[in-house]
């Protein structure tokens, strides 16, 4: 109790508080870390969540891509083994059946060798006569590397 007899009444008037020091330059760059964040916030959260997505997606088409191949695999040779049988079955001999299907195997690995052979050339040309003209005049236009010794720039 004061001497006024209220309860409620502060013993002893309190000393104002000293005004804050001036911000300093971390200071600024901290409200300025804090505006950032809040401004930009909810972007940056889908970003990271969006991310976060493609990097599980990144790891689902690795597992598909390898179980598409194990699945293509194993019914190449699925495919592979019913020809081989039902060659047995047409020639009623297994040792006919397996020289003709290595001679087809063969056959079908030249294929693909002289078309991955045509792709690669194909690569290398140009795309059309335009393409191949303006590729020509180009190098016709490029100035020659001159050297500085040559007999006739010698007075």
């Amino acid at each position: 109790m004061d001497q006024t007899g209220r309860d409620d009444a502060p013993a002893s008037p309190e000393p104002t508080p000293a005004s804050p020091p001036p911000p300093g330059l971390l200071d600024d760059f901290g409200r300025l870390g804090r505006a950032f964040q809040k401004l930009f916030g909810a972007q940056l959260s889908l970003l990271a969540a969006e991310l976060g997505l493609a990097r599980s997606a990144v790891h689902w088409l690795l597992a598909a891509g390898l179980v598409a191949t194990i699945a293509g695999v194993g019914l190449g040779l699925t495919l592979l083994g019913l020809t081989g049988w039902l060659l047995a079955q047409w020639f009623n001999s297994w040792t006919w059946a397996l020289v003709v299907l290595a001679l087809l195997e063969l056959g079908v690995l030249g294929g693909a060798i002289l078309l991955f052979r045509r792709c690669m050339h194909w690569m290398s040309l140009p795309a059309t006569r335009g393409e191949w003209n303006a590729m020509m005049r180009d190098v016709l236009r490029r100035p020659e590397p001159r050297d500085e010794t040559r007999p006739e720039d010698v007075p």
